[in-house]
């Protein structure tokens, strides 16, 4: 039977508690921990996810590692046991598979969306304004439909509450010129070298999402790095224009909260048996997939 780990306990400084991650303060390197959490409309659910920690550490890995060349990032390596060297403390024995080391950086506020296909939030915009998030694109596009080029779509970085579109002018002021133009150009480089890796294996990425950070004078993604947490992943053999796609994220769990006849407001319901499993087995899916390889279980 699958552990479901919902919260982390270990010896060492507590850095930050995020709606899925807990990550651990080392000095200049951080220990991020991935758990079976779920987060939907800004709230974090009662119930968990079987192995969602494991794929979501494991793919940002296998993505850190892929694109180091393209895009410098904050990955040091994959946590695969109990000890790592001068850490002091033995970890759990949970934390296999589900831990990375990583640089320490000094984040930058600003969500770097990036988005190459007309869907969700974007194409409730486009269909009343005929942009996404300022950007104007070509009438007469329809749902899901790739977009000519892809377009970069910042939000700001919201602790609690919802994250909210920025235009260009806002973003320079809000992290400077400098930053802004860097993350612009590494994001929607990143999310093309990705986009044409998975359409090889199968699965679009319709839109994802980047943070990043500085860390000796350079800007470094950090986080995750197209996973179905921070990615909308479509299989290519079911795309179909003009209408919502199939999904190996949490859009699963999305669509049956939004049936459910909840507010959005906490206390969130119970997910059903079901939707777990059905989330579970996504998850697993997208992993295989793109990485070709079996999960590192502890």
């Amino acid at each position: 039977m699958t552990t479901v780990l919902m919260d982390t306990a270990v010896d060492l400084p507590l850095y930050r508690r995020g709606k899925v991650r807990d990550t651990y303060d080392l000095g200049d390197k951080l220990l991020i921990v991935a758990t079976d959490r779920i987060s939907a409309f800004d709230v974090v659910l009662p119930n968990g996810i079987p192995d969602k920690g494991l794929v979501l550490t494991q793919l940002s890995a296998f993505w850190f590692e892929r694109t180091a060349e393209v895009v410098p990032n904050h990955f040091i390596r994959l946590v695969d046991g109990t000890r790592v060297e001068g850490l002091g403390v033995d970890l759990p024995r949970e934390f296999a598979g589900r831990a990375m080391l990583v640089r320490k950086a000094v984040r930058v506020e600003a969500e770097c969306v990036v988005r190459g296909y007309l869907s969700g939030s974007g194409w409730a915009e486009y269909q009343g304004k005929g942009s996404v998030c300022g950007v104007r694109l070509p009438r007469g596009l329809e749902e899901s439909q790739e977009l000519p080029e892809p377009i970069f779509t910042p939000t700001t970085k919201a602790e609690v509450g919802h994250d909210l579109p920025l235009t260009w002018e806002e973003t320079v002021d809000l992290v400077g010129l400098r930053a802004a133009t860097a993350v612009k150009l590494r994001s929607l480089a990143l999310y093309r070298y990705g986009r044409d890796y998975a359409r090889e294996r199968g699965i679009i990425i319709a839109d994802t999402k980047f943070e990043f950070g500085w860390h000796e004078d350079e800007l470094i993604v950090i986080d995750e790095v197209l996973t179905p947490d921070s990615s909308r992943f479509w299989p290519a053999d079911q795309y179909k224009l003009g209408g919502p796609q199939p999904s190996f994220d949490k859009q699963f769990v999305r669509d049956w909260l939004t049936s459910s006849g909840w507010n959005r407001e906490p206390p969130p319901p119970a997910l059903p048996a079901d939707v777990v499993a059905k989330t579970a087995e996504t998850y697993r899916e997208a992993f295989y997939r793109l990485t070709g390889q079996e999960l590192i279980r502890p």
